[in-house]
């Protein structure tokens, strides 16, 4: 092993790193990848040509192909993928960090470099045939405990942890309801709408539309220009402030969501959060210190959660984040590891804790 830790980071291509708007995936990629890099670890990010990082950046495909529907997604994906592995190959690195899916795993057995996987959850079924197959030959981390599954193994569970200097802590309460994510059935931005109409307080809603039929169906009906307003996907700016102006984040999920960023967001600026008892949502939320957890489908009891929710503080918010959630904690567990892995010391070739993150602490 080198004195520096060489590590080749494989994210996805939908969008660039870190993106402009949506992009979760990309998102913790480029959280990560900036954290190591301050640690003093030679990163070698694999990612769109537009992304933006102080890693060495190694790109195939120029944009993202969500972002630009005329990029061809398979082709650049294996242009991508392959790339790396042939980087891997020739030993460049010590850890190839597979951050894309399952894909990368199909190139695993023919490198001697340890691939670690992290499961940013399991979009169908139809994916985890390749899990099973590959699964001796990767080092797989879910995100959350909830997204385990028994038929694999794991090498850690690692929660996603956020730089808080991105986000204002606003100690006052907000004034109207907040909904932000994907417009799509499984986020219940049509419960979150009826949530808002029965409490009678104003909602806004911000995400990409992911599913048009239902935003024609369930959504669009309802914006009004008063109460309900739609303000589309939002970039970071943008975001710290919604957050941050929110009385609360209604989540109110119709599936087993492996994480959740907009959860832990909103936290960080302060906001509770409303959230269906659903996926990792009682891993990231503090029932009655940083939020309410309801039960599935129970709108009844989401209202009377409305109503309660100025009895949080929102230091007590604010403060369960800077405990669990914060980049430096996800950059420590990544690197412990990592060193795991490699069988060495890691510590003694990295140098100066992280200062990108001043406001972050660890656990």
């Amino acid at each position: 092993m080198s004195d520096r830790l060489r590590v080749g980071m494989l994210a996805p291509i939908a969008w660039r790193v870190p993106p402009a708007h949506y992009g979760p995936w990309e998102r913790v990629v480029s959280i990560l990848t900036e954290g190591l890099v301050a640690r003093g670890v030679d990163v070698t990010l694999f990612a769109t040509a537009d992304s933006i990082t102080r890693a060495r950046l190694i790109a195939r495909a120029p944009r993202g192909y969500a972002a630009d529907p005329a990029l061809d997604a398979k082709v650049y994906e294996c242009l991508h993928v392959a790339a790396a592995f042939e980087q891997a190959a020739a030993g460049a690195f010590d850890i190839v960090h597979n951050q894309f899916d399952f894909l990368p795993l199909t190139y695993s057995r023919l490198v001697a470099t340890p691939v670690v996987t992290t499961v940013h959850g399991f979009s169908s079924e139809q994916i985890v045939p390749v899990y099973r197959a590959y699964n001796s030959t990767t080092h797989l981390v879910a995100i959350s405990a909830s997204d385990r599954r028994a038929d694999l193994d794991y090498a850690a569970t690692i929660h996603h942890g956020i730089p808080l200097d991105e986000f204002t802590f606003r100690p006052d309460r907000g004034s109207y309801l907040l909904f932000f994510g994907r417009i799509h059935p499984d986020k219940g931005a049509r419960e979150a709408i009826e949530v808002a109409r029965r409490s009678g307080h104003k909602l806004i809603l911000a995400g990409i539309v992911q599913d048009a039929e239902y935003f024609q169906n369930a959504v669009e009906p309802f914006l009004d220009g008063q109460q309900i307003h739609y303000v589309g996907s939002v970039g970071p700016a943008e975001r710290d402030a919604l957050l941050g102006g929110a009385l609360a984040l209604l989540h109110l999920i119709h599936f087993e969501e492996p994480f959740g960023l907009s959860v832990v967001e909103a936290m960080a600026t302060g906001t509770p959060v409303i959230a269906f008892r659903r996926g990792s949502m009682p891993e990231l939320i503090d029932d009655g210190g940083s939020g309410f957890l309801i039960e599935a489908g129970d709108t009844d009891a989401a209202v009377a959660a409305v109503e309660r929710i100025g009895n949080l503080d929102r230091h007590t918010v604010r403060a369960h984040v800077e405990r669990h959630f914060t980049a430096q904690r996800m950059v420590d567990e990544y690197l412990r590891l990592y060193q795991r892995i490699l069988g060495e010391n890691v510590a003694v070739h990295l140098g100066a804790r992280d200062t990108r993150y001043p406001h972050d602490r660890s656990s």
